[in-house]
């Protein structure tokens, strides 16, 4: 069944432009509307779904053609179009960075593209930098720009007047303290740790709605996917999730598909619970064990439960700071110490990108992002390849802990995974 809705995909010349706030700004206006927002955040990204899903109140999915694949971005887009009034999905990087890019993503599901572009330092390039970059690929729809970083209205004003008749202008947003979200090395800020970012979302809202009238974008028509129904292979099975301000990189896509295969998932802080869950398997997710080692070092009950688990041959996934959390030490800090070997913290990043493993359970997708090394004696399981066909991370397998500086994407092979909670 081919269903209908307004949707729109965020982009910008370039990362730094004030992406997510716009994006989050925009879907608040349109909620404020009354509408029902469905956001989506293209590539493998954890901390803007954060800010999207503060702004929109439900959760928010990933769109990577290289993670995900098509046929699981058409499922999620078609399900958001039967659910909601409207769809907005947030891109990566710049339009046309990436392979795949947002910009293929747009064309690939006839995503209508509104630019965001900083005008700080500019005036009437503003429109030949949008007209530029909306005609390079004639595939694409285009939406509209919005004006981040403006100086005044009179600002506002020149950069609005400087655009091609044919590209409808959506607002602007001034250059203020209170229209930004802090950062650090991985990203923005987790949403949660933002005391004020209602604050800033309603009031980037209310200036992109005062700026533009925000009529919907265009309708766009999302086919029926093929079916791909998940056999409940882990029914029965209780998964012990770890998620508190160390552990907090989960894609809303991997749950599901925990809950799809059967599992009840209970959630549990290494850091302040003295006691695992009763549970059949663990998953020890990423996030920033390197900001909390003090209370990883001095949590001795957890570190206790978590050998107890580990002796007894429970099967554990540990991904990136989960890994970095269960090894030896970070940084000469004493951790959890299930994995041999040991954390440093680097100047720079030391992975990125869209990589595929294969494991004796099966092959998945995954992604890695990290400014750690890790340095370990113990042989890896396998080694997984970027998407150049280069050799990637290594996967470690001690025990029944399987761990890697992969965040692996489970709807890739729901199968691999409940055979490795198995």
């Amino acid at each position: 069944m081919t269903v209908s809705c307004p949707a729109l995909l965020v982009s910008a010349p370039a990362s730094n432009q004030g992406k997510t706030l716009i994006t989050a700004a925009l879907a608040r206006a349109w909620r404020n509307q009354g509408l029902k927002i469905q956001a989506f955040k293209c590539g493998p990204d954890f901390l803007d779904p954060m800010i999207l899903q503060t702004a929109t109140g439900r959760p928010v999915y990933n769109l990577d053609l290289a993670m995900c694949g098509e046929t699981d971005i058409a499922a999620r887009l078609h399900a958001a179009a039967q659910q909601s009034d409207l769809i907005i999905v947030e891109g990566v990087m710049g339009l046309y960075d990436g392979n795949p890019s947002s910009a293929d993503i747009a064309v690939k599901f006839n995503l209508p593209l509104a630019l965001t572009i900083d005008a700080s330092g500019m005036a009437q390039t503003f429109g030949a930098l949008a007209a530029g970059l909306l005609s390079h690929y004639p595939a694409l729809i285009p939406a509209g720009v919005i004006a981040n970083r403006t100086g005044s209205p009179h600002h506002a004003s020149l950069l609005k007047g400087s655009l091609p008749s044919h590209i409808a202008w959506l607002g602007a947003l001034q250059k203020k303290d209170e229209l930004t979200l802090p950062e650090r090395h991985l990203g923005l800020f987790r949403a949660n740790e933002i005391h004020d970012l209602e604050t800033r979302i309603a009031l980037a809202a209310s200036m992109l709605a005062e700026s533009a009238s925000l009529a919907l974008p265009p309708t766009v028509e999302f086919n029926t996917p093929v079916a791909s129904a998940i056999e409940p292979l882990l029914a029965g099975k209780t998964i012990a999730i770890a998620q508190d301000e160390a552990f907090c990189f989960i894609y809303e896509a991997n749950l599901e598909c925990l809950r799809a295969l059967g599992a009840t998932l209970r959630f549990f802080s290494p850091l302040h619970d003295h006691t695992l869950p009763d549970a059949d398997a663990i998953w020890l997710p990423g996030g920033y064990p390197e900001l909390y080692l003090e209370q990883i070092s001095s949590n001795q009950a957890m570190h206790s439960a978590l050998h107890a688990a580990w002796k007894n041959g429970m099967p554990m996934l540990a991904e990136c700071g989960g890994m970095m959390a269960v090894s030896q030490a970070i940084n000469a800090s004493p951790t959890f110490g299930l994995l041999p070997g040991n954390s440093v913290m680097q100047p720079r990043f030391q992975g990125l990108g869209v990589q595929f493993a294969e494991l004796p359970e099966g092959r998945l997708h995954a992604h890695t992002f990290h400014y750690s090394s890790f340095i370990s004696e113990l042989e890896p399981l396998s080694t997984a390849t970027t998407q150049r066909g280069k050799p990637g991370e290594s996967i470690y397998r001690h025990g029944g802990l399987t761990a890697s500086y992969l965040h692996f994407y489970f709807p890739s092979n729901p199968r691999a995974i409940a055979s490795l909670f198995s």
